[in-house]
């Protein structure tokens, strides 16, 4: 059975930054894509970066430049590294499978709160 498990949210001034981790297990990790999602209060989940299982990174327009996404496939872990974070940011965050493949049950996420 698959399970995520994500931490590393919370408050922060805008400006600041936040390291998100993702532990997986019940996978195979390393053959996997793995993405970070993201839902806003009344908005569709989104996706926020993906990093393949040869470690090619792409992101969403929104957080270019800001974020990075890493893997670990010894620990089967995933991060997202965000810097400059923007109000706009604020949202529970999700690592899952990356698009496109079915998604696995989903984690409870991680909120992140942008505010001043």
């Amino acid at each position: 059975q698959v399970q995520l498990v994500e931490s590393g949210g919370g408050l922060v001034q805008p400006g600041g930054s936040l390291r998100l981790s993702c532990a997986a297990s019940g996978i195979t990790f390393s053959m996997h894509s793995m993405g970070w999602y993201r839902q806003a209060p009344e908005k569709q989940r989104e996706l926020v970066a993906v990093i393949t299982s040869g470690g090619i990174a792409n992101y969403a327009d929104p957080v270019k430049g800001r974020f990075t996404i890493s893997r670990d496939n010894a620990k089967k872990t995933v991060n997202l590294q965000m810097n400059s974070l923007k109000p706009e940011d604020t949202a529970v965050y999700y690592c899952n499978r990356g698009p496109g493949a079915g998604f696995w049950s989903w984690g409870q996420g991680t909120q992140v709160t942008v505010s001043s």
